[in-house]
């Protein structure tokens, strides 16, 4: 691991004197087995290790009102047993044998994923086409697990502010899209959950054809092939319902949100509707948020955090999905910052980054710490193994994680001006204050 850490540091630095193009590739062998399965084997014998990563083109984004959150709930489901392997089976086998294991939901991604001694494949395998293959979704264990991910919705929106303010920021920006409401789902359908739409849910978009399956580490690559087909070719594929397109109204007003609850400070968040993935605007948009907000030599927090000193923390994003997107600013502000001068900063910054031109080094220096980024992000067999499903899964082509590079490097800062112009509107946007309950109906 060293040794390529070694090689993408190095090109990472010839990239960065001589501004010449990056040709980084991974050794991947890809094949699809007959039933649609997608696999991608990358070997990595740095150390005796497997990362075992199964995706599925399934996330929040395919539910409908009434049963938000159940891609998420779904997730939960599929650790509560099979028909082989039961609930407390399937744990205490992983514990046994050095397995680590998790998962995650996205608004358009399924992921479940395992990092394992190399000589244990095999017994990952069985496991991952049992629960593939014969899910269990007793209404007992539903139950149970209703309160588990309430509980985690209490957590993580219901109780944390931020997470709040996100989620109505959402419900404007993408208004009538499967997009507005949240990944976790809503409280009312949570505690509303039954077996039978979950189990349509799982018989629908838990098939071979649906999946990504990425094995990276310490492997035997046409060994490996023959696991694959002997666990998952008999599996069945079936035919996918039609991807509904999601089409985004567009916003033409300013839309201002306060959210008063138990913070010590206020904190600011804008937001603007941007690009889908693999958009060619997103390189852009992805170094305008750094130049922005990211980091103490970006524009906001030079002037916020230390010439002014009204705020603590800047940041940015470009938060691309499969078929939309949104731009973001937020500023935590300081006790005693006055909103109104708060935001005249930002604004006056958005407003230069329309109709200036940022200087030359300005944009070498937010694709010099993309370039880290990416370097980092290739650095262990489990991050190599994440980014080959996420590229394979989003564009259908692992390869495309190796032109990004090239992406970024391209990118001027023309190109800069012009994605701010374009999708900062400043009459379409939302405007979302989280404030102390002690301010509510005071005016700053």
């Amino acid at each position: 691991m060293k040794i390529v850490l070694s090689i993408l540091l190095l090109a990472l630095s010839t990239w960065a004197q001589n501004a010449q193009d990056l040709n980084i590739k991974l050794p991947v062998e890809k094949f699809v087995l007959k039933n649609g399965l997608t696999v991608l084997l990358h070997r990595d014998a740095t150390v005796p290790l497997i990362s075992y990563h199964t995706w599925y083109r399934v996330g929040s984004r395919y539910e409908k009102p009434g049963i938000t959150g159940s891609a998420h709930m779904l997730e939960h489901m599929m650790f509560k047993g099979a028909k082989k392997y039961s609930n407390k089976e399937f744990d205490r086998i992983l514990q046994a044998n050095g397995v680590t294991n998790n998962a995650f939901t996205t608004y358009d991604i399924t992921g479940f994923y395992e990092n394992l001694p190399k000589d244990k494949l095999e017994l990952i395998m069985d496991m991952e086409k049992d629960r593939l293959s014969s899910l269990l979704l007793r209404p007992e264990d539903l139950k149970s697990e209703k309160q588990v991910v309430a509980e985690e919705r209490r957590w993580r929106v219901d109780n944390n502010p931020q997470s709040l303010l996100r989620e109505q920021a959402m419900e404007i920006l993408f208004k009538g899209t499967p997009y507005r409401w949240p990944v976790i789902g809503y409280m009312k359908d949570i505690q509303n959950y039954t077996v039978a739409p979950l189990r349509h849910f799982y018989e629908t978009y838990y098939v071979p054809n649906n999946a990504v399956l990425v094995i990276a580490g310490d492997i035997d690559i046409e060994n490996t092939k023959k696991l694959v087909e002997k666990y998952y070719g008999e599996l069945p594929s079936k035919p996918l319902p039609p991807v509904v397109p999601v089409k985004v109204a567009p916003l033409h007003q300013q839309k201002v949100i306060k959210l008063y609850k138990d913070v010590q400070v206020p904190s600011l968040m804008i937001t603007y509707q941007s690009v889908p993935d693999q958009h060619p605007d997103s390189y852009a948009l992805d170094l305008l948020s750094q130049i922005l907000a990211n980091g103490a030599s970006s524009r906001l927090s030079k002037e916020l955090v230390y010439n002014k000193q009204w705020a603590t923390v800047t940041g940015a994003y470009q938060y691309s999905l499969k078929q939309a997107g949104t731009f973001g600013v937020y500023v935590q502000m300081k006790p005693g910052a006055r909103d109104r001068q708060v935001l005249n900063v930002v604004d006056r910054e958005i407003f230069r980054a329309r109709h200036q031109l940022i200087s030359e080094r300005e944009l070498k220096r937010a694709q010099n710490q993309f370039m880290m980024d990416f370097v980092d992000n290739l650095s262990t067999i489990d991050s190599k193994a994440r980014a080959l499903a996420s590229s394979e899964i989003i564009s259908g082509d692992y390869r495309t994680l190796f032109k990004d590079l090239e992406k970024y490097q391209k990118v001027t800062v023309q190109d800069i001006r012009r994605v701010a112009e374009k999708y900062l509107n400043p009459r379409a946007r939302v405007v979302a204050w989280l404030k102390p309950q002690t301010q509510q109906g005071v005016r700053k």
